[in-house]
């Protein structure tokens, strides 16, 4: 895979992870009602929910290039309108927010670890998410190797930010200032998913 295609890959996992969203609101309950332990077995766990849907992703959009291209620009067309829905939606969230809707309950690492898969897994908006970013970086001919980067990328950046949202929360001084500044956080995603979107309809990225 080419340096800029990878890159390209890194930036639009990198905003899929960070949009505010009940997988955030996972990772932040947890965290404050029950420390960094149950906070980082969720991002964990929520890590290999995320990494099964882009194994399944990767493996079945290359069946699908190559024997069914109509259905393939359909999915494509679909994925950018919900890009962009989910832009609008960011745009349209202000200063509320997952920030502000995270609730403290006690919990446990075993909690953690069942939710934060659970969230993963039972979230049909995910696997759109994987198909709208995806489509743009699979091709038939793609070797193992390159699809094993696919979905090792997905997983690290995944699981890297919400193991950093577990740590950092951890100090409890750090969730006001997120909470102060929910509304730009939520309009640079919003900006970023639009230009996705946008990209998505001009072509397949190369």
């Amino acid at each position: 895979m080419p340096l800029s295609l990878w890159l390209s890959l890194v930036a639009v996992c990198a905003m899929g992870a960070m949009s505010p969203g009940p997988s955030l609101a996972l990772v932040l309950r947890h965290t404050l009602g029950g420390g960094r332990l149950p906070g980082v077995t969720a991002a964990l766990f929520h890590t290999l929910g995320v990494g099964f849907y882009a194994l399944l992703t990767v493996w079945g959009l290359g069946a699908l290039i190559a024997r069914q291209p109509v259905l393939f620009q359909t999915i494509t067309w679909l994925g950018a309108a919900y890009l962009a829905w989910l832009g609008i939606k960011a745009l349209r969230a202000g200063r509320g927010g997952t920030w502000q809707r995270a609730e403290v309950h006690p919990t446990t690492r075993t909690q953690a670890a069942r939710e934060g898969m659970l969230v993963a897994l039972g979230n049909p908006k995910l696997i759109l998410f994987f198909i709208a970013l995806l489509s743009q970086f699979v091709s038939p001919d793609m070797s193992i190797a390159a699809k094993a980067l696919i979905v090792a990328t997905a997983m690290v950046i995944d699981g890297g930010w919400y193991l950093l949202v577990a740590m950092v929360l951890s100090h409890s001084s750090v969730l006001p200032w997120l909470q102060a500044r929910a509304h730009w956080i939520n309009r640079l995603t919003g900006l970023v998913l639009l230009g996705l979107a946008l990209r998505v309809v001009l072509g397949p990225l190369g």
